[in-house]
């Protein structure tokens, strides 16, 4: 049984308090190291002109189009952009390649065509055993792409696997406050960034 079951109450009142009383807890054993060590990867990437690919699947998959949007223009820088990517936004590659070769190839696929030595790759996974997701940072990790994993429940594979990651500690299968905690990294790694350029 996770934190959720356990809590539950048919009174909403109660259950909202304690699912916000849970989450507040999850995000305060975030190591904020691990989130400091990520921004700066993001800078270091821009000042080189290399490429930020975002990946996930389900509510992951919309986290990574709102990670690429509040990074690349939410952050208003035009003439040193962040040059980020959401490969989980084209829905005709990502229904050929599904169709043509497999769900499983969706990301690695792309990053065959768009990545290059010196890009980063995000992947953004709950479990972080999902197949497509570790084929993609498989073929990164042998083409000198930096792989960056931001988790929940263990970690999974691409916790193991990856360069470096933020992993949200959430029991297994809740996925809500760990989709929740995910979309807080974005606001707040996307609004240090946007003060970031602003002083420069």
């Amino acid at each position: 049984m996770n934190n959720i079951d356990h809590f539950f109450n048919k009174d909403p009142v109660a259950f909202a308090n304690s699912y916000l009383s849970y989450l507040n807890d999850v995000l305060r054993k975030i190591d904020t190291d691990d989130i400091g060590r990520f921004a700066r990867t993001l800078l270091d990437t821009r000042e080189r002109g290399a490429t930020i690919f975002f990946i996930g699947n389900g509510g992951s998959a919309a986290t990574a189009s709102h990670f690429a949007n509040d990074i690349a223009v939410g952050t208003n820088s035009y003439e040193k952009p962040f040059r980020v990517i959401s490969l989980t936004d084209n829905q005709a590659i990502i229904t050929a390649i599904s169709n043509d070769f497999g769900y499983q190839d969706i990301f690695v696929r792309q990053l065959q065509i768009l990545g290059k030595p010196e890009d980063v790759l995000v992947g953004i996974s709950a479990s972080g055993n999902s197949p497509n997701l570790i084929l993609a940072f498989e073929y990164a990790k042998s083409n000198g792409i930096k792989t960056v994993a931001i988790t929940a429940f263990d970690g999974g594979k691409l916790k193991l696997m990856a360069d470096e990651g933020i992993h949200v500690p959430t029991a297994h299968m809740e996925y809500g406050p760990a989709e929740d905690a995910h979309m807080v990294l974005d606001h707040l790694i996307g609004a240090y960034l946007m003060r970031w350029v602003k002083t420069e």
